[in-house]
């Protein structure tokens, strides 16, 4: 047990750091917008989506909720605090329109968390209290998990992977594995089946961009709408709309992410 023990911990720690970089895989789009003190055509929905995620998940790792979970809690925590900031930088710089969607999504993610928190608190306790929070949790971590799958096809359509960052879809991949792994060894489902699921996804990726790595250059045609490809789509660098990509178009923003 004392080994198992050491190796959930490694696996968490390492969890931890992959989980960081991704995180701060979209710092190169918020350079942009304060260089810019415009959010152009970037779209802000993945941002909100992504803080209710590490709210609910930071909330699961909680001792009384489920134990020997904390660094759940650590990384969803500073990732709650990041998404805060992307969110506050995005209001700040959108246009009308698209500041009112975006505080429209930032009160339901405050609405559904307190509910879930609140529920949890009053209402359960025990099993249930952590079944109901594992739950929640897991199915906004598959949610977010899943968002790259548009974005894999179109990377099979255009034989391209121009808008799939290579490091992007490397710590999906390193991410996710750890995650199963510290699951597995904690034998919490909550944890590994979510964490599996983006594993997979991630390997999936990686396979793509070793078929097609060779092919950078893309049909313009056929970039994807931000909304498309959910939550990543914004993180590999994509924009709202039909004429613009970011963080991987070479005159501006360059980056390995």
């Amino acid at each position: 047990m004392g080994a198992v023990s050491i190796l959930h911990t490694v696996f968490g720690i390492f969890g931890d750091a992959t989980g960081l970089f991704l995180f701060l895989a979209p710092t190169i789009t918020f350079r942009r917008i304060l260089k810019n003190k415009s959010t152009e055509q970037f779209s802000g929905i993945p941002y909100p989506m992504t803080l209710l995620n590490c709210l609910l998940s930071a909330w699961y790792g909680l001792p009384f909720i489920s134990k020997n979970n904390t660094l759940v809690t650590v990384i969803n925590g500073t990732g709650a605090v990041i998404e805060s900031i992307y969110v506050l930088i995005f209001i700040l710089h959108a246009p009308k329109k698209e500041k009112a969607k975006v505080l429209g999504l930032v009160t339901f993610v405050l609405a559904a968390f307190s509910s879930v928190a609140l529920v949890s608190v009053f209402a359960l306790h025990g099993k249930t209290r952590r079944y109901f929070c594992g739950f929640a949790a897991a199915i906004f971590s598959v949610i977010m998990y899943g968002s790259p799958l548009s974005i894999m096809m179109t990377v099979i359509r255009t034989k391209s992977v121009e808008y799939m960052p290579f490091f992007l879809s490397l710590f999906v991949f390193l991410c996710g594995t750890s995650w199963f792994v510290f699951g597995l060894l904690g034998n919490d489902p909550f944890v590994y089946v979510c964490n599996g699921f983006g594993s997979v996804l991630g390997a999936l990726q990686l396979i793509l961009y070793a078929i097609y790595r060779k092919n950078k250059g893309g049909q313009k045609d056929d970039k994807p709408a931000a909304n498309e490809g959910g939550g990543s789509a914004m993180e590999m660098g994509f924009v709202n709309g039909k004429e613009k990509a970011t963080a991987e178009q070479p005159q501006q923003d360059n980056n390995g992410v």
